[in-house]
């Protein structure tokens, strides 16, 4: 049985304390339990029915009237109202909901309807990392668990390389060669890359996860790539981030590097230009306009 305090609520449902205690108090909307010391907590359900609450006041619904609905009445009319204004409003509290119910058809649904309304690098943007980040929080509360988390990855993994497929390069254009190194696990992120880049009608060959330095040089030798890109935030086993980029640099002729991660966000510039640190998804499209707007 996972416990919750009242700051891990408002933490995962974006409910100010405040506002939690006046639901309480004044709506009797909300009962947590009491410790003997009178201290607040909330179990899951009350996480759920926190979260379906502020469902349904931000479509518009007043709290003085959800406080009348059975408990039964505000699922369905949270059912109810995802449905209709899909393609209209923000489901990051929809899709926790159905992420925490394990619902597929429900987190596909609202995925889907995301990704018609703004593609998928809007929606990666605006709903799937926000959720992400929520995720983590939820993690480290233990509202969640492994399933959980494959669960929610598999749907994105699934989408994000539907939506790489349906795009077609340009044979003209640069080529980009992308990859994650050993104990790195970030896939999400690459092919979120590997999305942006092709979209942009560039060509990219994904090396995928846990590439060792030796793959890189081969494939470099093989196709000649304008460009490399990798993240990199586990960091790197046996060396440092300059030895590593060293190393990478000798192996890859003339291409330019970029490369994006928690570890790499305090290196220094590189005095020859063969390497450019980019710091955020922005960064790597404004890079990408940028070598468009040369051609």
């Amino acid at each position: 049985m996972v416990v919750y305090s009242i700051n891990d609520i408002e933490k995962l449902s974006g409910v100010k304390a405040h506002t939690l205690r006046i639901w309480e108090k004044r709506y009797g909307i909300i009962q947590p339990k009491r410790t003997e010391t009178n201290i607040r907590y909330y179990l899951d359900d009350d996480l759920k029915n926190v979260l379906n609450i502020a469902l349904l006041n931000k479509k518009g619904i007043k709290i003085s009237k959800i406080a009348q609905m059975p408990e039964q009445e505000i699922k369905k009319k949270v059912a109810e109202l995802t449905d209709i204004h899909t393609e209209f409003e923000d489901h990051l509290d929809s899709m926790t909901l159905s992420l925490l119910e394990l619902n597929e058809q429900k987190f596909n649904q609202i995925l889907d309807s995301n990704i018609k309304a703004k593609g998928l690098e809007r929606t990666m943007i605006e709903v799937i990392y926000p959720l992400l980040d929520k995720l983590g929080l939820m993690w480290i509360s233990g509202s969640i668990n492994g399933a959980h988390e494959r669960f929610v990855r598999s749907f994105i993994r699934q989408k994000t390389i539907a939506n790489i497929d349906k795009l077609e390069s340009d044979a003209d254009k640069e080529t980009f060669l992308i990859y994650l190194p050993e104990n790195e696990e970030q896939e999400l992120s690459l092919l979120f890359a590997q999305f942006l880049i092709k979209e942009r009608g560039f060509n990219v060959i994904n090396l995928g996860l846990h590439t060792p330095l030796k793959d890189i040089s081969d494939a470099c030798r093989q196709i000649q790539p304008d460009y490399i890109y990798t993240i990199i935030n586990n960091g790197l086993d046996g060396r440092t981030i300059p030895e590593y980029m060293e190393i990478l640099k000798s192996s890859t002729a003339n291409s330019k590097i970029l490369i994006s991660g928690i570890q790499v966000a305090r290196c220094n510039p590189d005095p020859s230009g063969k390497m450019e640190v980019l710091h955020s998804f922005q960064a790597l499209t404004d890079f990408l306009t940028k070598i468009n707007l040369k051609a």
